[in-house]
């Protein structure tokens, strides 16, 4: 409950600080009522985007198990969440600007000397970047969830010859339709509450979000009142539809990334003129993903030499990662202690209190990092007064909005231990030190890693809290990338493009680079030493086995 007390905390801290709210401002004000109607119109053109283009490509590739480049193409979908935002903005510039690399192709188009798109910029282009970040993220979610279907009822629909309507009426919508509810809200709630993007595409007070009004209202109006309407009011539109959600979908966690559950299917409907359509599907999937990547690098490249020079770089490079290593810390330390906690009260029959403690991590997901943020500061003011308690304060709030994502990695870890293997090892007197590193450690470990590496990448990537209570003369990555870019230092932001581009890919290679050297131990019941029962009741012989990883 004391992230639930932070995250209300710092929103009454704000609420205290402007009693004058006046609600009616929000219908009688017409560049309010227009911003409320724009963040609305992009987050919804973009939820159903993602999710729409997020069913095909999750059919398509659960269809294809093997293709050349698919894992490549799976790894790239799972890191879309936690791309930095003004990375991404950087690439997508380089391939959808007014001098992209569209544009140049466009040229060699009848009739040539066509003028250059102006599509990046506006509400195309807000839907745009919404849709690189969170269709990706969708698919990812509902593929996972089509493999998990028996391979029986694969093999049972092949016998049966059903057509590709009934396949999908029969399978697949059944495997996914449980997750739409709260998919939808969970990319709703990112696309409402973007910041960076909107910030950079927005082309105008006409593509204003309530975000960014709100951002304005706390750094250069001091608008309290305005800001705590904003914030109540984001608030409240996305509680209400998350409340929605958890009542018409299903409780199961929302699985960003994981493997194969079923070997691959032979499928009939996988075969014909579908080779073509699925081609069609992955091409374009791969067409929105890699270019903005590659152009990240191919013009970082040209930057390399001023980046070897130029100390500022490698200081807002250590300071972002001194500030991403204590978020992603401080978001999985905080996710084991409230699953941990729940999961010890779902065992006593406390299921009401254990669901009240982990919604309290998912109520960060809801609260704008900028309100969360700036209550935090309105709390602990009298005492902050350096730029280092500044970035402490940014770290906390980092760590807190890294924690729904850290949870939802670590939730089947944690709580995955099934009732015969606790009862099992109660019997065996497996407790302590000896059941962590027995029986919780070998299935928690790889979650730990990736809960670690996307806390890390959302720090590293942040913008938004950092653009509030960050000091330009020490500035992050993000936020040298941004002020580059706004002097037009097109060379050095690509230096520093690459750079964060970079470090986001080694964040997750060494992490999981050390969770594969270490050797697994794998506890089964049955296979325990020569002391221990079985659940059977007889002797077992065998020892507990290790498995080490390739």
């Amino acid at each position: 409950m004391l992230v639930a007390a932070v995250g209300l905390g710092s929103l009454g801290a704000l609420l205290m600080q402007a009693p004058n709210m006046d609600v009616s401002r929000l219908w009688q004000e017409p560049w309010l009522s227009a911003i409320l109607r724009f963040t609305l119109l992009q987050a919804s053109l973009s939820t159903l985007l993602s999710l729409g283009g997020g069913v095909l490509v999750a059919v398509v590739l659960a269809r294809r198990p093997v293709f050349p480049g698919r894992s490549l193409l799976l790894r790239v979908m799972e890191m879309s969440l936690v791309i930095p935002s003004l990375l991404a903005l950087f690439g997508l510039v380089a391939v959808h600007g007014r001098q992209g690399w569209a544009a140049s192709l466009l040229d060699y188009l009848p009739p040539g000397g066509t003028s250059s798109p102006a599509y990046l910029y506006g509400l195309s282009g807000i839907v745009l970047a919404h849709v690189f970040f969170n269709l990706p993220l969708s698919a990812r979610v509902m593929l996972q969830a089509l493999e998990q279907a028996p391979s029986a009822h694969w093999r049972l629909v092949a016998q049966l010859g059903l057509s590709r309507g009934s396949v999908w009426r029969t399978l697949e919508w059944p495997q996914i339709r449980p997750l739409l509810p709260r998919l939808a809200a969970l990319v709703f709630t990112l696309c409402f509450t973007s910041f960076a993007i909107v910030m950079t595409l927005g082309g105008g007070p006409g593509s204003s979000t309530l975000e960014v009004a709100l951002y304005q209202a706390l750094k250069y109006d001091y608008d309290l009142a305005l800001a705590a309407l904003l914030a109540m009011t984001q608030l409240l539109i996305c509680l209400g539809l998350w409340a929605l959600a958890m009542k018409a979908g299903s409780h199961a966690p929302l699985v960003v990334a994981g493997g194969t559950v079923a070997g691959p299917v032979s499928r009939r409907d996988a075969h014909g003129w579908r080779r073509l359509s699925d081609a069609v599907v992955v091409l374009g999937l791969v067409g929105l993903l890699l270019p903005p990547l590659l152009a990240i690098v191919v013009a970082g490249l040209g930057g390399v030499p001023d980046l070897l020079g130029d100390g500022g770089i490698w200081l807002a490079a250590l300071r972002s990662l001194a500030m991403a290593s204590g978020a992603g810390l401080g978001a999985v330390m905080l996710a084991l202690l409230l699953l941990a906690g729940s999961s010890h009260l779902r065992q006593h029959g406390r299921g009401l209190l254990a669901s009240l403690i982990e919604g309290s991590g998912q109520l960060i997901l809801v609260l704008p990092a900028l309100v969360l943020g700036t209550g935090l500061f309105m709390l602990l003011r009298p005492g902050l007064g350096s730029d280092l308690q500044g970035y402490a304060l940014v770290v906390l709030v980092n760590a807190l909005m890294a924690l729904p994502f850290a949870m939802q990695v670590l939730r089947a870890a944690v709580t995955g231990l099934s009732g015969a293997q606790r009862r099992l090892a109660d019997q065996l007197a497996v407790h302590g030190w000896s059941r962590l590193r027995w029986l919780i450690w070998p299935n928690l470990r790889r979650p730990l890693a990736l809960a670690m590496a996307y806390g890390m990448t959302l720090s590293l990537g942040d913008f938004s809290v950092i653009a509030l209570f960050g000091s330009p003369s020490a500035p992050t990555l993000p936020m040298l990338l941004y002020q580059q870019l706004g002097s037009y230092r097109w060379q050095s932001a690509a230096a520093t493009a690459l750079l964060l581009l970079v470090l986001v890919v080694l964040v997750f290679a060494v992490l999981s680079a050390l969770t594969r050297k270490l050797p697994r131990y794998v506890w089964r019941p049955g296979s325990v030493d020569t002391t221990g029962l079985t659940s059977g009741g007889e002797t077992a012989t065998a020892p507990a086995t290790r498995e080490e990883e390739p």
